[in-house]
């Protein structure tokens, strides 16, 4: 690509980032995030994806080659280097665990009572019981570790006879702070991921759709997400039980290992407010 063509994209491409950056950056303020912090992290983002994404020939780059790719300041980048890894792939990976564990209550026929998760107790010799369902998970992370964590988040709850008991209603529902902003970072930063690849591609290679109507009534609005949310539950609790078995199915074999994630959401707004925020995107 011409430099000249590649700074046209680049301008355009600006033109988007701005409108993606929007509803970040009203979090973000929400959160308390100035932009001075802001601008810290964002350099330690583009060090780390350029290690990552950028490497020619599988070799680590220098610091001079990540100051021409990204801009930041070899000296920021000697900084950031010796600060070592974030906790972000860490988190994430803890974040997978609970959820495949309690995806497997809530669908293995094991740890069912018809459709409803059964009370585990913590061992048993004779029973299924909480330990056997995490290591039909996982066989490298203690029970009790992840007891603690689901306690601590309100999923699982102790019952007087010292049974554990999933609540589904937590789930769903209401949830700490730092779930949702757990969940926040799983979420859109996979569905990030995948409109990332899908743009940069030649051939997009993730499934990624969107129905968009304007104009509609509210009332009208109101039935097509009941019905959105009825049939997306249904769509999700299927896959569940489907990836629950060949979870199972798959636990001794041998080879590679993937992850997934589908991921659903419904928005609406006033007709109003979404033409002032296109008029004000444009260029």
């Amino acid at each position: 690509m011409a430099r000249s063509d590649q700074t046209s994209a680049s301008d355009a491409f600006l033109r988007v980032l701005r409108g993606l950056l929007r509803p970040l950056v009203r979090t973000m303020i929400a959160r308390g995030l100035t932009a001075p912090v802001v601008y810290g992290l964002l350099k330690r983002v583009y060090v780390e994806v350029a290690e990552e994404s950028f490497r020619l020939d599988d070799k680590p780059l220098t610091d001079s080659r990540i100051a021409l790719l990204t801009g930041v300041h070899r000296k920021d980048i000697r900084t950031i280097k010796a600060e070592g890894p974030d906790e972000t792939g860490q988190n994430r990976r803890k974040s997978a665990l609970l959820a495949t564990v309690i995806g497997q209550w809530m669908s293995a026929p094991d740890f069912l009572d018809g459709d409803t998760p059964k009370l585990l107790p913590r061992q048993a010799e004779d029973a299924v019981d909480f330990e056997m369902l995490v290591r039909s998970v996982n066989r490298d992370v203690r029970p009790r570790t992840v007891l603690d964590e689901l306690l601590h988040a309100g999923f699982v709850t102790e019952t007087a006879d010292g049974l554990l008991e999933l609540q589904t209603d937590s789930i769903v529902g209401t949830r700490s702070a730092q779930d949702k902003e757990a969940f926040f970072a799983a979420n859109v930063g996979d569905h990030l991921a995948a409109a990332t690849e899908n743009l940069l591609a030649d051939n997009p290679p993730f499934f990624e759709r969107a129905v968009f109507y304007n104009q509609l009534p509210p009332d009208a609005v109101d039935a097509v997400e009941a019905a959105a949310r009825a049939k997306a539950q249904e769509l999700l609790e299927d896959l569940n039980r489907q990836s629950s078995t060949l979870h199972r199915d798959a636990q001794d074999a041998k080879g590679p290992r993937q992850r997934y994630r589908l991921g659903i959401y419904f928005y609406r707004e006033d007709a109003a407010a979404a033409d002032t925020d296109e008029k004000a995107q444009d260029p």
